[in-house]
C-alpha cells in the first residue's frame, strides 16, 4: 500500500504508535499523532525527536478535525474499540488500522504469529532463538520487544511476533504465514466486552479472509481444536498424535509428525530446561513452527537444553534460609496461575496471590490450589472475593496482607519449600505493570538474602 501524501492520524503517543509514524513519515506520509492524556514533562524529548521527523503530536484530547480530515487512522492497541474517536472514524468511513497492518503492507518478509492467553512471550522468545539457532535471521516483536515497525531496515527471514487480542482487532489487513494459538481462557473482558468477543478477536487470525497460511492449533484446549474445522489453510496440531502434521509428546520423548506420517523423536523433556507442565505446552507450539519452516531438530535440541525463560514467569529467584522464591507475576489471570501452581506438584508451596481482581470465575483456581498449595496469602483489591471462594470450599490455610511487602514476609515464615507469587491478578492496585510487581518481589527477596549473609 501506498502511504505516501496520505495523511494519517496515529492515536496514541505509544511505543508502537511512534514506531508507525516514523516508518509512515519516512515513506512520505503526513503524521499526526493524537494522545488523549496530557502532556507530561518526560514527554518533551520524544516530541521533539518526532517533530525532527516531521510527525505533529497533539496532546490532551483526539481533536476531531485531525481525525475526519484523515486518510487512516493507525490505533493504539490500548484504546477500547468502544472509544468514542472509532464510532467517529466508522461515521465518516475513514479506515482503521493497526501498526502489525502498517508493517505487514510495508514488507514481504513473513510473519509467524503466536497468540493465546497465557505462554505468548515465552514462546515468542523461545521460537525466535530457535530460528536463529537454526542459522536464520529473526527478532522478538510485537506486543514483546520492538514494533515490527521499527524492524523493517533489517534483513530478516522472518518477523517472530507475539501478538494481542488488542492488536488482532485492530488489524484489517495482517496476514501471517504461520498462525500459532496457543491456549484459551477467559480475560481481558473489561477491554472486549465479553468473554466470546475476546475469543473471536483471536480466531481472526485462523478463519476468514485475512487466515494465516499454517494454523498451528493446542490439541487438547478443546475451545483452541474446535476452530479446526472452519480453517481453510493448513493445519498442524500439538499435544496429541495426530495422524500427520503434529507434536506431542511420548513415553517422556518430545515427538514430530511430518506430512507423510513419519514420526521423529526430537528429545527428552527431562533434557529442556523450562519447567512445568504450561512450558512443555509452549515448547510443542515454538517446535510445531520450527518443523514448518523446516528448522533442524540439532538447532531445536540446543535451544530447548539452553533456554532461559522471560523474566517474571516462574522465574527462580533464589533460596533463602532453606526456601526457594519464584516470580510469576506475569501469571495475571487464574489460568495462568492454575499452570503456574501445577509446576511445583508434590512440593510443599506458599502461593502469594490478589491483586486487581478480573472478575473471572475461581471455581477451578481455588479447586487446584486446595489440592497443591499448603498456604495462600492474598493482598490487594481481590483479597475479599478471594478468600470468600476458599472457605467456601473449606480452605482453612489463609493469610491477608495489607502490603506486598508483608504478603512476602508472612509467607516466608511458612513451613514450606517454595514460595510462588503466581496473583491471578492484575497489578494495577498496587503497581503500573506486572513487570514492576516482579521487580519489587525479586528485590525484596533478595534483600532478605543478603540479610542472612
Amino acid at each position: 500500500m501506498d502511504f505516501s501524501d496520505k495523511k494519517i492520524c496515529i492515536l496514541g503517543l505509544s511505543k508502537s504508535g511512534i514506531a508507525a509514524a516514523k516508518h509512515l513519515a519516512s515513506v512520505g506520509a503526513i503524521c499526526t499523532i493524537s494522545e488523549r492524556r496530557a502532556q507530561a514533562q518526560d514527554d518533551e524529548s520524544i516530541i521533539k525527536e518526532l517533530s525532527d521527523f516531521g510527525i505533529e503530536v497533539e496532546m490532551g484530547e483526539h481533536k476531531k478535525e485531525t481525525v475526519i480530515k484523515s486518510d487512516f487512522i493507525v490505533a493504539s492497541p490500548g484504546i477500547p474499540p468502544n472509544a468514542e474517536v472509532f464510532n467517529l472514524a466508522k461515521v465518516k468511513a475513514i479506515p482503521v488500522l493497526s501498526e502489525i497492518d502498517i508493517a505487514y503492507l510495508s514488507t514481504k518478509t513473513p510473519f509467524l504469529a503466536i497468540t493465546g492467553t497465557n505462554g505468548k512471550t515465552t514462546t515468542t522468545k523461545l521460537l525466535a532463538e530457535i530460528i536463529q539457532n537454526g542459522g536464520k535471521k529473526t527478532e522478538a516483536c510485537g506486543n514483546i520487544g520492538l514494533p515490527p515497525c521499527d524492524l523493517l531496515k533489517e534483513e530478516l527471514d522472518y518477523f517472530t511476533l507475539e501478538i494481542s487480542s488488542y492488536q488482532i482487532q485492530t488489524s484489517q489487513y495482517f496476514t501471517p504465514e504461520v498462525a500459532c494459538f496457543i491456549n484459551y481462557s477467559p480475560d481481558h473482558i473489561d477491554w472486549h466486552g465479553s468473554q466470546e468477543a475476546y475469543f473471536e478477536a483471536k480466531k481472526q487470525l485462523f478463519t476468514g479472509v485475512n487466515a494465516a497460511d499454517w494454523a498451528v492449533l493446542n490439541a487438547n484446549d478443546s475451545k483452541v481444536i474446535a476452530i479446526k474445522d472452519e480453517c481453510e489453510e493448513n493445519i498442524f496440531t500439538f499435544g496429541k498424535e495426530d495422524e500427520k502434521n503434529c507434536v506431542y509428546i511420548q513415553d517422556g520423548i518430545l515427538k514430530f509428525k511430518n506430512e507423510e506420517g513419519e514420526t521423529q523423536d526430537i528429545i527428552d523433556i527431562s533434557e529442556v530446561s523450562l519447567i512445568g507442565v504450561h512450558n512443555l505446552e509452549n515448547i510443542m507450539c515454538a517446535v510445531s513452527v520450527a518443523k514448518i519452516i523446516d528448522i533442524s531438530n540439532d538447532a531445536i535440541v540446543k535451544t530447548l537444553k539452553s533456554f532461559e525463560p522471560p523474566e517474571h514467569r516462574l522465574e527462580y529467584v533464589c533460596k533463602v534460609d532453606g526456601k526457594k522464591y519464584y516470580n510469576d507475576s506475569k501469571a495475571t489471570n487464574t489460568d495462568a496461575a492454575i499452570k503456574s501452581i501445577q509446576a511445583f506438584a508434590g512440593k510443599r508451596v506458599a502461593l502469594i496471590a490478589g491483586g486487581r481482581d478480573k472478575m473471572t470465575p475461581l471455581e477451578d483456581f481455588v479447586y487446584v490450589a486446595q489440592a497443591s498449595v499448603d498456604y495462600v496469602i492474598l493482598l490487594g483489591e481481590a483479597t475479599q472475593r478471594f478468600e470468600t471462594a476458599f472457605k467456601k470450599a473449606g480452605y482453612k490455610n489463609i493469610d491477608k496482607a495489607q502490603s506486598f511487602t508483608e504478603a512476602i514476609d508472612i509467607a516466608s515464615k511458612k513451613d514450606v519449600e517454595n514460595i510462588l507469587l503466581a496473583p491471578a491478578c492484575a497489578s494495577f492496585d498496587m503497581f503500573e505493570s506486572f513487570e514492576e510487581r516482579g521487580q519489587v518481589f525479586k528485590n525484596y527477596v533478595r534483600e532478605k538474602l543478603q540479610q542472612t549473609q
